[in-house]
């Protein structure tokens, strides 16, 4: 059982193929392991659209019950409303999902309440220790009940809209990619009432994913909807991936959008609504991301990759706002969790103030070029880290996720990844000809497989 559980029991969630990895089984046992460990009174429990994710859904509540705890069934619903609903009923909280994985797959997303996270250091660990050893061996005294929620997806809505401005919203016409996944679902209520022409793509939920992959960070998923964008004459895209808690955007031209330039766009409106705030980035976010939060009057705090890290960071320095470049947007009043529709919302916001396409818009945080995420599969993350580390002056260095090398026009990060023995190569350059050869440089020294 230990080995098997090391599969499933990640940095940040519980994740493995459905049912051979993770079944109803070890989630009745989560389900139990988690309420000892949080003393939790209330559970609420949120499921994807998956087929294996309602029967797991059953399986967490008997569990939570059986140790004495009530059960809120929020029912369908994104990762971040699940968030919104521990935070705002102040209540421990599980989401099944497998986000972006293939339809196979499936997981569980812990929070305690307040939409405090739980990942490996905050209590992952532990219950993967008790699930180990089949604690807790009996039930509580008092079996707990259970309850199904009915209006949380319209105060969940609302609370989305409350982060725009809605005189300030204008006629915007908004192509939107679910990927049959649960933004088919919350999508419709946050836009209900707003002055946008939403143009829905695969807003049916469909766990089997028969159109795409809901896994807008390969390009592949996304050129049906940058297609569209252009087809339909759109101010902007957005797709969304299996669990939306993470949006990516496509401007009016059908070109992608880093997700650090969103980032950077979001973080200009929160630092003007806000002037002197602190918003963070994670280490391998363009520098267009601090520079703007300084143009802006804010003030910029670097962090390590990781929801867990950025929400422990937000709490200790009260940050406005937290973006990370895989397309994560954190908002103090959200809880301090993250939120793609959010993000999404206030870009809108931003669009509709500015009155210019986006591509206009963001062409002034287009100021340098990016390798993207690089992965190469090698035997000894950490010893091929030392060896790139010793070709650079030690005062270049930084090891705070892995190795950050710092020069005047460049800059890179190499890190290992949490689940696989890859590494993680992102690069940044004033030009693209400096971008390519930093890029080329490291790869040669780092060598291995590409992922």
């Amino acid at each position: 059982m230990p080995s098997a559980l090391d599969q499933v029991f990640k940095a940040y969630d519980v994740r493995g193929v459905y049912p051979d990895q993770l079944d109803e089984e070890l989630a009745e046992r989560v389900g139990r392991a988690f309420v000892v460990l949080t003393g939790a009174g209330t559970l609420a429990i949120g499921q994807d659209m998956r087929p294996s994710s309602k029967p797991m859904a059953d399986a967490l509540a008997a569990g939570a019950m059986a140790q004495g705890a009530d059960v809120l069934r929020v029912g369908l619903c994104s990762t971040d409303m699940l968030y919104y609903v521990s935070g705002a009923l102040d209540v421990a909280g599980v989401m099944l999902t497998a986000s972006h994985n293939p339809a196979r797959y499936n997981g569980l997303k812990l929070c305690r309440p307040g939409a405090v996270p739980v990942g490996e250091e905050s209590g992952l660990a532990d219950i993967k220790r008790m699930v180990a050893a089949g604690e807790p061996a009996a039930g509580a005294a008092r079996r707990g009940r259970e309850q199904q929620a009915d209006d949380l997806l319209e105060r969940y809505a609302a609370h989305v809209q409350g982060f725009a401005d809605r005189d300030a919203l204008r006629p915007l016409k908004v192509v939107a990619d679910a990927g049959n996944g649960m933004a088919g679902h919350v999508v419709p209520a946050v836009f209900a009432g707003l002055p946008f022409e939403l143009v829905s793509m695969y807003f049916e939920l469909d766990g089997n994913f028969p159109n795409h992959p809901a896994d807008p960070l390969n390009p592949e998923n996304v050129r049906e909807l940058q297609a569209r964008v252009v087809a339909e004459g759109a101010d902007v895209g957005l797709a969304f991936d299996g669990d939306a808690d993470r949006v990516f955007l496509v401007d009016e031209l059908g070109a992608t959008v880093p997700s650090s330039l969103v980032g950077a766009l979001v973080a200009r409106l929160m630092c003007e609504r806000e002037p002197g705030a602190t918003v963070l980035y994670n280490l391998i976010c363009s520098r267009v991301v601090p520079e703007t939060i300084r143009e802006a009057g804010g003030v910029p705090v670097r962090t390590r990759v990781g929801h867990s890290f950025i929400k422990g960071v937000m709490a200790e320095t009260g940050a406005i706002f937290g973006c990370e470049h895989s397309g994560h947007y954190y908002f103090r009043d959200n809880y301090r969790a993250d939120s793609g529709l959010i993000a999404a919302l206030v870009t809108l916001d931003a669009l509709s103030r500015a009155g210019r396409p986006l591509s206009e818009v963001l062409a002034p945080y287009r100021r340098y070029a990016a390798s993207g995420e690089i992965n190469r599969r090698v035997d000894d993350p950490g010893k091929v880290i030392e060896t790139v580390a010793a070709r650079y002056p030690a005062e270049m260095a930084d090891f705070a996720d892995g190795l950050t090398v710092e020069a005047g026009d460049w800059w890179f990060n190499l890190r290992p990844s949490n689940t696989e023995p890859l590494l993680r190569l992102n690069v940044e350059a004033t030009t693209e000809a400096e971008m390519a050869r930093v890029r080329d440089e490291v790869l040669e020294a780092v060598g291995g497989e590409p992922a």
